[in-house]
């Protein structure tokens, strides 16, 4: 009797187990459905930018956000402050997969891709992808395509925090990453499909110059999540309009132009890093 109890509850326990992961991977996989088919970029759509806070509760900060993202980078906005230093990073090969989102494409590292170090909090890589045109602005220049790297820190109290870098391209030489990459887009297009591709070292998406912006801002996709820490390189680096092109051309119809309008600064403060000239 005492060993069919324990079976019974032994049973019931597992029952219980299977359930919650069961209703857990639902609602991750119906999250990303939801994600994609929920919003799109077309200007006076329904599902468009100006309506992405009306759609869902859960976002309602794409329309009362104070903190929203992306921004212009305006010059007489921008405070030069040395004491940020250098952006530490520390990238590494990792294992990855290339996604068709349907709204953009997708590079997501499968392991331990490397870190970025933010007044010492470490966040740690877990994807890039690419908006055209740019998102962010410089003096209201935007440029023809724009690639973020998604990092993520450890849960404090249940929480973590996001910090993107982001970097511009303007037209003329390939890009090295995005021409090994170029195969696997081509297989994808206007297919929502995902491809491993074996080893890709983080380091390819050359940042260039030390010079950087540093704001605080939001996720430019629904659910617009503010508190991102936003640093975008100021050098520019170079991509050919056939890279844009299959870009554009891999994803659905409505984010050919995947790129948010410009959002409201809100007196926030941008900053510049921008080294010392040492005197001799």
């Amino acid at each position: 009797m005492k060993h069919h109890t324990t079976l019974t509850k032994f049973l019931s326990n597992l029952i219980i187990l299977v359930t919650i992961f069961l209703l857990s991977t639902t609602c991750t996989i119906a999250q990303e459905v939801e994600d994609e088919s929920e919003f799109d970029y077309i200007k006076g759509s329904e599902k468009g930018p100006s309506h992405w806070g009306e759609i869902k509760k859960e976002w309602a900060a794409c329309k009362n956000g104070r903190l929203q993202s992306p921004i212009d980078l305006s010059s007489h906005r921008v405070k030069i402050v040395p004491k940020l230093g250098e952006l530490k990073k520390y990238y590494k090969p990792q294992n990855a997969t290339i996604k068709n989102r349907g709204h953009d494409i997708e590079v997501k590292w499968k392991g331990d891709a490397g870190e970025i170090n933010i007044n010492g909090t470490q966040f740690h890589l877990h994807q890039a992808h690419w908006h055209s045109p740019s998102e962010h602005t410089i003096n209201g220049r935007r440029y023809e395509l724009e690639v973020h790297l998604v990092h993520e820190s450890a849960k404090v109290n249940g929480k973590s925090k996001i910090a993107v870098i982001g970097l511009f391209y303007k037209f003329g030489r390939p890009d090295r990453l995005l021409t090994k990459l170029s195969k696997y887009i081509k297989s994808m297009v206007d297919t929502e499909a995902e491809r491993s591709i074996g080893i890709i070292d983080p380091s390819e998406i050359k940042l260039g110059g030390k010079n950087y912006y540093r704001y605080m801002g939001s996720l430019t996709v629904p659910p617009c999540t503010e508190g991102v820490y936003w640093t975008i390189n100021k050098k520019i680096r170079s991509v050919s309009r056939a890279q844009v092109k299959l870009l554009r051309e891999a994803v659905h119809d409505h984010a050919e132009q995947n790129a948010r309008p410009i959002q409201l600064l809100n007196r926030r403060e941008i900053q510049l890093y921008r080294p010392k000239w040492k005197k001799y």
